[in-house]
């Protein structure tokens, strides 16, 4: 799953996490997909689940800091949206911790992680871009 030009709202700082969400995303995919011993597979597991858990919260701030800054209508609706995904993230960590690291929770989270950005990012974000250019204003 790759960034796609498609899926920028316009917001240089906001698209730019999304790019990293993207990559980081991809490149975790990538690593528990390809053929190779699996125990070798869990640091790479382990990084992205670290990597979400910390980044979610900063970016998840500015794009809700941002949404404030140009009275956002579907505020309050994109925050429950965020708390709810890091939710998530949270309670995969709690599993991780209590099951381990197996194939099957893992792809389970990778997937949790694509669907999420791809819905989130390609369809809920672009409200955003869309709002602002509805206001006359750039983005």
């Amino acid at each position: 799953m790759m960034w796609k030009e498609k899926y920028r709202i316009g917001v240089e700082a906001v698209d730019n996490q999304h790019k990293e969400l993207f990559h980081r995303v991809s490149d975790f995919l990538r690593a528990v997909q390809r053929k190779g011993d699996w125990s070798e597979k869990i640091p790479k597991v382990k990084e992205t689940l670290a990597f979400m858990q910390e980044y979610v919260i900063v970016h998840f701030r500015d794009e809700e800091d941002y949404q404030l800054q140009i009275g956002f209508p579907e505020y309050e609706e994109h925050k429950a949206v965020h708390a709810r995904f890091r939710e998530m993230i949270n309670q995969y960590a709690v599993r991780f911790a209590d099951e381990g690291f197996t194939q099957n929770l893992v792809q389970e989270f990778g997937g949790k992680l694509m669907t999420w950005l791809i819905v989130h990012v390609a369809d809920m974000d672009q409200r955003i871009g869309a709002y602002v250019r509805e206001q006359g204003g750039r983005v």
